[in-house]
């Protein structure tokens, strides 16, 4: 029987491995931002290669992101000046941390002194994303009420879905891949930029 295939977490600790690269990642928001600050502190710390970009930390299709995801090996270690550096939504930091952890790599946050390469770094980790899951089973549970008092009182129905489940999911999974941007995916199926961040969304909490 062959040997079952073990999903990596970044509440795991990695395999003793060969030291990998130090990699580090600087975002700022908009053009007249200035990225030195970040790349000194990420330079002084050991960075070997910098991936950096100017975009919005909402955005999940960020290039330099996908391409440093991409670019992870095992052994290898992720650093970023501040956690809103990678990501500001909860719901993306930690599909990132897993993309990292699923790389067999670690992860450090400079400011927040996180480090996932030792005990309490992962233990920290591991209690965000518990609280994150908690959030959205608050928000399964209290749209799930409110669809049934809906239903008690007869409000149901409405306008007809413009988009069937098949259409749906492959807008998800292609903003959340890096395959299309959510611009692309609203424009290819003529429906707003709002619309598609909300399958989005939708889509990653229906995940287990």
């Amino acid at each position: 029987m062959p040997n079952a295939v073990h999903k990596r977490s970044f509440t795991k600790a990695p395999k003793p491995t060969a030291a990998g690269a130090v990699l580090g990642y600087g975002r700022v928001s908009r053009e007249g931002q200035d990225l030195a600050q970040q790349r000194a502190a990420l330079r002084a710390v050991g960075c070997s290669r910098l991936f950096e970009e100017k975009a919005s930390g909402g955005r999940w299709d960020r290039p330099e992101l996908h391409r440093l995801l991409d670019h992870l090996r095992d052994g290898d270690v992720v650093v970023v000046w501040k956690l809103d550096r990678l990501s500001r939504s909860l719901k993306d930091l930690l599909h990132i941390m897993e993309k990292i952890g699923e790389a067999g790599a670690g992860f450090r946050s400079l400011t927040e002194h996180i480090d996932t390469t030792t005990p309490a770094g992962r233990m920290m980790m591991q209690m965000v994303g518990s609280f994150a899951e908690f959030e959205r089973a608050m928000i399964r549970e209290r749209t799930s009420a409110g669809i049934a008092a809906a239903r008690a009182e007869g409000r149901v129905g409405g306008r007809r879905k413009k988009l069937d489940a098949a259409k749906r999911r492959e807008i998800a999974e292609s903003v959340i891949t890096g395959r299309k941007s959510g611009a692309d995916m609203a424009r290819l199926y003529n429906v707003s930029q709002p619309t598609v961040s909300r399958i989005v969304a939708q889509h990653r909490m229906a995940q287990p």
